[in-house]
């Protein structure tokens, strides 16, 4: 079993994993509400940690189900869930937020409200999501009049149609909400079936990749951000694996490096192709462009001012052209003195532009190949690189 499926199965098992990072401060969240119907019964609140879930508090229930738990506030994005027996509710917490739940026992999995926390009502979208795709699955496997193949086919269909209702994810990949969509999963019989799999569905890579390169920018010391790297740096791997498979090429695994970064190969307007990974040791200014917009002439007039000014300090410029044809992308590049590539549909650059709402869109990447700063908390471009070269 491969590392990719070790980790994914162990999140899955657990619903969604999390941090064991907690802020030693006084900043506090709160959990409270009521869960009516449920007098005399122990309703638990748990974290859901990497190496399993961790009771954290728990209370016993009166007549009117009142009930309040408070934490540390947590230095990344923590996810916790309230239980009562199989009855639970997932909710995660990253600042000092007053989360409120209102439910009724014993159907609060599917029936409750929560105030107070953005992702823990997209988190309540998705769950709810989830519980009828799980309804779906198991009426399609308990079909008398489908075949096991036919059968499969179906669910596969449906689990395709769910990921696609979901890629509202993409538009902020930084978000709790995002993480806990990737370790959903279904059961059909005694199996797990994970809904987002880069070993099963190597295109599910493009979406850990894209989750995975936000939360390096924003929380790079996080142990579950270091998880979801490995996952998409494996699920690169292995799609590279079978890529060269189908073409007749047989590789070693382990000779494919794994890099703290999503790299990117792309041919430069000289025809050599230009490995992001290779920038190592060099602070490196990731910029997505569009030449011929409004914005062009005057970022790229910015642009050489940076690198005039840092070039020599360390600074590289990685720019990648978008959507531009060659001919004209390479008149346009010709006299620029940092490394131009195009890519010309914007695919090998998804996980970096998936949350970019438009153009340019920057990365910030340090000497030892990790994004410290990404497109939706790129500041001031000079003070940012100056802070770190």
């Amino acid at each position: 079993m491969s590392n990719t499926t070790k980790n994914l199965c162990h999140a899955a098992t657990i619903v969604v994993a999390a941090f064991l990072l907690s802020a030693c401060n006084n900043k506090k969240f709160t959990v409270s509400g009521t869960i009516t119907n449920a007098n005399d019964s122990i309703l638990y609140f748990e974290n859901m940690a990497l190496d399993g879930i961790k009771v954290v508090d728990s209370v016993k229930l009166n007549e009117k189900g009142e009930f309040s738990f408070s934490q540390n506030s947590p230095e990344a994005p923590d996810f916790y869930r309230l239980r009562i027996a199989g009855q639970i509710i997932n909710i995660s917490a990253d600042s000092t937020e007053n989360i409120s739940i209102k439910a009724k026992y014993p159907s609060m999995a599917t029936n409750y409200v929560v105030e107070g926390s953005d992702n823990c009502k997209k988190i309540q979208e998705l769950s709810f999501m989830q519980y009828r795709l799980q309804s779906l699955a198991l009426a399609i496997a308990n079909d008398p009049t489908l075949g096991a193949k036919a059968a499969e086919d179906s669910i596969m269909k449906v689990v395709a149609k769910y990921k696609h209702e979901v890629t509202y994810i993409y538009r902020e990949p930084m978000k709790a909400y995002a993480y806990f969509a990737l370790f959903q999963y279904i059961t059909i019989g005694n199996s797990y079936l994970m809904l987002f799999d880069p070993q099963q569905f190597p295109e599910d890579v493009k979406v850990f990749a894209a989750v995975a390169t936000n939360w390096d920018a924003n929380y790079p010391e996080s142990l579950r951000t270091q998880n979801l790297h490995n996952i998409a740096l494996e699920g690169i791997r292995d799609k590279r694996i079978a890529e060269r498979q189908q073409q007749g090429i047989v590789i070693d695994a382990d000779k494919i490096e794994e890099v703290g970064i999503i790299d990117l190969a792309l041919n430069d307007n000289h025809g050599v192709t230009r490995k992001l990974s290779d920038l190592k040791g060099k602070v490196v200014l990731l910029d997505f462009h569009q030449f011929g917009t409004d914005y062009s002439a005057k970022r790229i007039m910015q642009l050489r001012e940076i690198y005039n000014k840092y070039h020599s300090r360390g600074l590289e410029i990685y720019q990648v052209a978008i959507g531009n044809e060659e001919h004209y992308w390479k008149t346009q590049t010709a006299a620029l003195p940092w490394i131009s590539v195009r890519d010309a549909d914007g695919q090998s650059s998804n996980a970096y532009l998936a949350p970019a709402s438009s153009f340019p869109c920057d990365y910030l990447i340090n000497r030892e190949n990790t994004v410290v700063k990404g497109a939706a908390e790129m500041g001031n471009l000079e003070k940012e690189i100056a802070a770190i070269i």
